[in-house]
C-alpha cells in the first residue's frame, strides 16, 4: 500500500532543511488544505499536494496532457 502521507523527517530530508523548518511547512500546507474543506494530520502532509506545491508537479502534467 502506498503511504499517502509525507512525514517531517522525510521532508527534512528531501528539502534539506531542519525540523524545525520542516514542521512549520507542513503546518503551512495543511492550512491551505483546511482552508479548502480537507480533513488535515498534524505532522504528515498529503504527499501529492506536498509534490504539487513544492515543485509544481500538478502544472507540468497538466500542461503535457493538453
Amino acid at each position: 500500500m502506498d503511504n499517502k502521507f509525507i512525514r517531517v523527517d522525510e521532508v527534512a530530508q528531501e528539502l534539506s532543511v531542519s525540523k524545525p523548518y520542516a514542521y512549520k511547512l507542513i503546518k503551512k500546507l495543511n492550512d491551505e488544505l483546511k482552508e479548502q474543506g480537507f480533513i488535515t494530520i498534524a505532522g504528515r502532509v498529503n504527499r501529492q499536494y506536498f509534490q504539487e506545491r513544492l515543485y509544481g508537479a500538478g502544472e507540468k502534467q497538466g500542461k503535457e496532457m493538453e
